[in-house]
């Protein structure tokens, strides 16, 4: 236990970003709350931290390696580039 995805993000188009985001997160059952400058996405696993999406700015998530949240996170951060431009890297 104990792992944790780090990122970096600058979302250029974040209206599009967040109308995506929600929509995944309806789809997978995950909470989707908009705080502004960020939005956070929570998973509703156990030891999984919420993870805070950034409009631009430093972030991340304890996910314990817990599946499928872990990789459903991946997955969420990668699909930022389609926004503008994210780095994800992870525990090793």
């Amino acid at each position: 236990m104990g792992h944790t995805v780090y990122y970096r993000t600058r979302i250029e188009r974040w209206d599009d970003f967040k109308r995506f985001i929600e929509r995944i997160c309806d789809g997978l059952g995950y909470e989707f709350v908009e705080m502004g400058e960020s939005v956070l996405v929570v998973s509703g696993c156990l030891h999984v931290e919420p993870l805070e999406i950034k409009r631009e700015g430093f972030g991340f998530a304890k996910t314990n390696l817990v599946e499928p949240c872990h990789s459903v996170y991946l997955l969420i951060l990668h699909s930022l580039s389609s926004f503008g431009s994210v780095e994800v890297w992870e525990d090793k």
